[in-house]
C-alpha cells in the first residue's frame, strides 16, 4: 500500500504538469490531479477535497484569505496604469533614455525595475501586475517576440531579490529568523556571491535567448505561431482610442509612492494593501481626465484578479493534499534523515522539497525540524539560514507554481510560450548559486 501511495505521488504530479501544458486551466487541474492521490493513498475523499482542516478546500481558502486582497488591488491598479496610458508614457520615455538600437539593454532596464520593486518590499504578484502593461508596448515597438517577456520579470523579481540580496524583505528570507535568531542580512558575503552568480548566469541566459530570437527572425506576434486570426484579434484588443498620454512625471507618480509609503510605513501591519489602495485613489484622481469609464476599470481589474487569484490558490490546494498523504509523510522523513555532508544534505533537502512544498514550505519544514541539527554540528546560524533560503528557490519555477500561473494569466501567455526559457534562467540560475555559495561557505566558514 506504500509503494501504490508513492506511486499516486509521482502520478499526480506528472498529471498536474501534462494537464497545464495542454492548456487546461490550473482550477480544474489541480482538483483532478489531487483526486490521483487521494485514491491512491486511500485517503477519505470528501474529507482530503472538502474537509475543514488539511484538505484542498482549506488550502485554496487559506492562500486567498491571505492574498485575495493582494490580488485585487494589484489587478485594478494594473488595470488604470494601463486604461490611462501611464504605462505607455513610461515606457516611451524608457524607450527614449536607453534607446532602441540595442533591445537587450530594455530587457535589463526591465529587470533592474523588477528587482528595484522586490528588494523595496512589493509583491511579485503586485509587480506583475504593473509591469507586464508597461513591458508590453516596449516589447511591440522593438518587435521582440512577447514571449520573451518572462526572462526579465522573473529574472528581476524572483531570483536574487528573494533569497540572496542582504536584507531582501522576502517572506522567504524571514522564515529562518524566527527560528535560528538570524536577520535579514545574514551572511552577506555568501548572499553577495550567490547574487553574483545569478546576476552573472541570468544575464548571459537572458542575452543568448534575445540573440537567438533575433536570428530567427522572430517577431512581437511570433508567440502566436503564425495563427492570422489571433493576430488580428490581438492586434485589434490593443487598439486604443487616447488622444493624448499623461506626462511621464504623472504617469510614474503612482509608483512611486507605492514605493515610499512601503518603505516609510514598512512596519505597518498590511501595509502593501493599505499602499496599494492608496495608489489606486491617486490613479483616479490623477488620470481623471484619461480614464472615461472607472467602472469599467475597477471592474476588468476584478475580473482579472478573480481567474488569477483561483489559478494560484489551486496550486497551493493541490499541494496542500500532497503534503498531507501518508506516503508524503514517509518521503519527507527520508529526505530528512539524508546522509551527506552537512551543507549539501541542506541544500539538497530543501531543494527537493520546493517543488512540492513551495519556497517558503520547504524552508520553513527544514528550518523548524533541522536547523538546530545543523547549527549544532557547529555550522554558524547565518549560514544555515543563507544555504536553505538560496535552495527553497532551486526548484520552485514549474507550471503549478502559483507565480507562474500568474505569469501567465496576466500577460495572455501559456506554457508553451517562455515557459523552458524562464525555467531555465530560474532553476538552473537557483542550482548554480547555490553549489557556489556552499562551495563559498566551506571556505569562509
Amino acid at each position: 500500500m506504500y509503494i501504490l501511495g508513492l506511486i499516486g505521488l509521482l502520478l499526480a504530479i506528472i498529471a498536474v504538469i501534462t494537464l497545464s501544458f495542454r492548456g487546461l486551466k490550473m482550477i480544474i487541474a489541480a482538483p483532478l490531479s489531487a483526486l490521483i492521490i487521494i485514491l491512491a493513498n486511500q485517503m477519505n475523499i470528501f474529507g482530503a477535497l472538502v474537509g475543514p482542516e488539511n484538505s484542498y478546500m482549506s488550502g485554496l481558502a487559506n492562500f486567498l484569505i491571505k492574498n485575495f486582497g493582494i490580488f485585487l488591488l494589484g489587478a485594478i491598479l494594473g488595470q488604470y496604469m494601463d486604461r490611462s496610458g501611464a504605462t505607455k508614457s513610461i515606457a516611451a520615455s524608457l524607450l527614449k533614455r536607453v534607446g532602441t538600437e540595442n533591445p537587450f539593454k530594455v530587457l535589463m532596464a526591465l529587470t533592474l525595475i523588477g528587482a528595484i520593486l522586490t528588494y523595496g518590499g512589493i509583491s511579485l504578484f503586485v509587480v506583475f501586475f504593473t509591469l507586464i502593461p508597461l513591458a508590453r508596448p516596449i516589447f511591440k515597438e522593438l518587435d521582440i517576440n512577447w514571449s520573451l517577456v518572462s526572462l526579465p520579470l522573473f529574472f528581476g523579481a524572483g531570483t536574487f531579490t528573494m533569497s540572496m540580496l542582504p536584507g531582501t524583505p522576502s517572506i522567504q528570507n524571514a522564515v529562518p529568523t524566527t527560528v535560528l535568531g538570524t536577520n535579514l542580512m545574514a551572511a552577506p558575503l555568501l548572499g553577495i556571491i550567490g547574487f553574483a552568480t545569478m546576476f552573472i548566469f541570468g544575464t548571459w541566459y537572458m542575452h543568448f535567448v534575445l540573440n537567438r530570437s533575433i536570428q530567427r527572425n522572430e517577431n512581437f506576434y511570433s508567440y502566436l505561431e503564425n495563427d492570422e486570426s489571433k493576430i488580428q484579434a490581438a492586434k485589434e484588443e490593443e487598439m486604443t482610442d487616447h488622444k493624448k498620454l499623461p506626462g511621464f512625471t504623472l504617469s510614474i507618480m503612482p509608483l512611486v509612492i507605492l514605493i515610499a509609503v512601503i518603505f516609510i510605513f514598512s512596519k505597518v501591519e498590511n501595509i502593501i494593501l493599505i499602499a496599494l489602495a492608496l495608489t489606486i485613489c491617486l490613479c483616479a484622481v490623477l488620470f481623471n481626465g484619461y480614464i472615461d469609464d472607472h467602472t469599467g476599470v475597477l471592474n476588468d481589474g476584478a475580473t482579472g484578479a478573480v481567474g488569477s487569484a483561483f489559478g494560484a490558490a489551486s496550486a497551493v490546494a493541490f499541494g496542500a493534499v500532497l503534503t498531507t498523504a501518508p506516503a508524503f509523510e514517509s518521503v519527507k522523513n527520508f529526505l530528512l534523515r539524508m546522509p551527506g555532508p552537512a551543507l549539501v544534505s541542506l541544500g539538497v533537502i530543501t531543494a527537493l522539497l520546493s517543488p512540492v512544498m513551495g519556497a517558503t514550505g520547504a524552508i520553513s519544514t527544514v528550518i523548524t525540524q533541522l536547523g538546530e541539527t545543523y547549527v549544532s554540528m557547529g555550522i554558524p546560524a547565518e549560514v544555515v539560514h543563507r544555504v536553505a533560503v538560496i535552495a527553497g528557490g532551486a526548484l520552485t519555477f514549474i507550471p503549478q507554481s502559483g507565480a507562474v500561473i500568474t505569469f501567465n494569466a496576466v500577460s495572455g501567455l501559456n506554457f508553451k510560450h517562455g515557459f523552458i526559457h524562464a525555467c531555465i534562467l530560474s532553476n538552473v540560475g537557483f542550482i548554480i548559486s547555490l553549489i557556489t555559495v556552499i562551495l563559498a561557505a566551506q571556505l569562509l566558514y
